[in-house]
């Protein structure tokens, strides 16, 4: 669980092209897109603010971030409490 943020941490592999890293609801709609580019093999982090793309400040409950990096893809649950 986070509030008001929360930081998440990936590797890049090092034969990605590029990496997708996009929050999703419930529903399974695209709430942000925090990574759409090519990064350098290794570790990286962003911190996702609990805001959709809109800058709307989304509602407490549970959503998903998956990473996409070369063939790889990563889902995790994050819980949003208010």
């Amino acid at each position: 669980p986070f509030n008001p943020s929360t930081r998440i941490a990936f590797n890049v592999p090092s034969d990605a092209d590029g990496v997708t890293l996009r929050i999703y609801n419930v529903s399974g709609q695209v709430v942000r897109t925090l990574v759409d580019e090519a990064l350098e093999p290794g570790p990286h982090s962003v911190v996702w603010d609990g805001r959709s793309d809109t800058g709307t400040p989304m509602a407490s409950g549970v959503y998903f971030t998956r990473i996409q990096a070369g063939d790889e893809t990563v889902s995790r649950k994050m819980t949003l409490l208010k």
